[in-house]
């Protein structure tokens, strides 16, 4: 999610590919010949301080020295896809596991992991098993775990929700409820930015989770069309329909979008009273409304739907974003060197610095070190006991599915398809 966004899950216009890559080339110097650099390419967003931090620790002692490049935008992926196999591929990427490197992998054009792991252990056996295997094909390693885990969270403004007297909603009907208490204080009950249309995508997933379970997900992206068809889909269908009917996200959310900071913004400034978004709302939050985030900023779980199947301790988002290697890289020693900083103490506090929680063996010992440790403990916590944690739809599928989804998505939100066009939709997308 994207982040996305997903992720990390920004926002970059259609210029010319040598425009769109932002070259921070932290420590790389302007003394090393370019046969001598890794390019490292990430999400742009506020997490990369910390990219910058680790690529110059590591060129302090490094011969082949790296330099961070950032596409800032929602459409990262895509414009991954542009230059994944062209001569300006970078030799490692940010991804999100799952179906965002499997075409990659099909394709051969990323480099097995396996051998770099049989040298360093760590590079496995670091990381939470779990979180380790989403970026394992077919077998296969392709991906080591960097920045943290994102599970969506509904955000909120305390401020306002004590000025409207309502409390973060533990169900369904809690939710309605505080829907109609905000308007009638003139706020808007949710931000969405609906723009980007993955922030649309998180309430389907939570939605579908809650009243059907993990399931219904599962087999729809093993190949089972008719998933989508099922009583508990149309069921999820409704209330998303019903939460919209009642103007939880007032009426402009299709020109409101995260990536430049809008519905971020209408959430600090109190114009909107809850945000359903990655935990890298809390990093968004920190550097651009940094006393919103110390003094106002809460979060909770999303509710529960009575007589759904789905546990309120299940989660979806991003299990954690990954580094990839590209298979035509000519420095794979030095690359290797790189990743195993992503399991480092100095990794592991930089990213708690900014709210981010890494997937590492050595995270419980730092929480205290955390920008807000009781946010910290509090995804921790959510993380290690959930039944299930959903990898976003959009990461979960092929690319090729992300533009029809998100179509789909954004179509059925604004009332322009019904309830059988969007399962049509659905079933007709790519199996996984």
């Amino acid at each position: 999610m994207k982040q996305r966004t997903r992720f990390s899950r920004t926002v970059v216009g259609g210029a010319a590919l040598s425009l769109m890559l932002s070259l921070s080339g932290c420590g790389a110097g302007s003394d090393a010949a370019d046969g001598d650099t890794i390019h490292v390419l990430v999400y742009g967003d506020a997490a990369n301080k910390v990219e910058k931090e680790l690529v110059a620790t590591f060129n302090e002692t490094s011969k082949v020295k790296a330099v961070l490049d950032t596409i800032p935008g929602a459409d990262y992926q895509a414009k991954l896809q542009t230059i994944i196999n062209s001569k300006q591929a970078p030799d490692v990427f940010f991804n999100w596991g799952g179906g965002s490197i499997k075409p990659f992998v099909d394709a051969g054009l990323l480099l097995p992991l396996d051998p770099f792991i049989a040298k360093d252990p760590g590079l496995k056996a670091k990381f939470l098993p779990s979180v380790f295997n989403s970026a394992v094909v077919d077998g296969t390693s392709y991906g080591i775990p960097m920045r943290g885990t994102q599970p969506v969270l509904l955000f909120n403004n305390g401020k306002v929700l004590k000025d409207a007297g309502v409390e973060p909603p533990e169900t369904w009907g809690d939710l309605l409820a505080a829907v109609e208490a905000l308007k009638a204080d003139g706020v808007t009950p949710i931000a969405l930015g609906g723009g980007d249309r993955w922030p649309t995508l998180m309430w389907f997933e939570y939605l579908y989770d809650r009243i059907a379970g993990p399931e219904l997900f599962r087999k729809a992206l093993d190949g089972d069309r008719e998933a989508w068809a099922s009583p508990d889909s149309r069921k999820a269908l409704g209330k998303i329909k019903e939460l919209v009917d009642a103007g939880a996200f007032g009426t402009n959310y299709d020109s409101v979008k995260f990536t430049d900071q809008g519905s971020p913004t209408l959430l600090a400034t109190g114009k909107a009273a809850f945000e359903l978004m990655g935990s890298w709302e809390y990093s968004t939050q920190q550097d651009a409304h940094p006393d919103f985030a110390k003094s106002d900023l809460g979060y909770s779980a999303f509710p529960s739907v009575e007589g759904g199947k789905g546990d309120r301790a299940n989660l979806v988002g991003n299990t954690n974003n990954f580094y990839s290697v590209l298979k035509k890289t000519k420095h794979p020693q030095a690359v290797a060197e790189f990743l195993k900083l992503m399991y480092s103490d100095q990794f592991v506090k930089a990213q708690l610095g900014i709210g981010n929680l890494p997937t590492t063996t050595n995270t419980e010992r730092f929480l205290d070190t955390a920008a807000s440790p009781e946010f910290a403990k509090f995804q921790y916590d959510m993380v290690k006991a959930a039944p299930a944690f959903q990898l976003s739809w959009d990461q979960a599928y092929p690319q090729s599915a992300a533009t029809p989804m998100y179509q789909a998505l954004q179509q059925f939100f604004n009332g322009s398809m019904d309830e059988d066009a969007f399962i049509e939709a659905m079933r007709a997308l790519p199996a996984s």
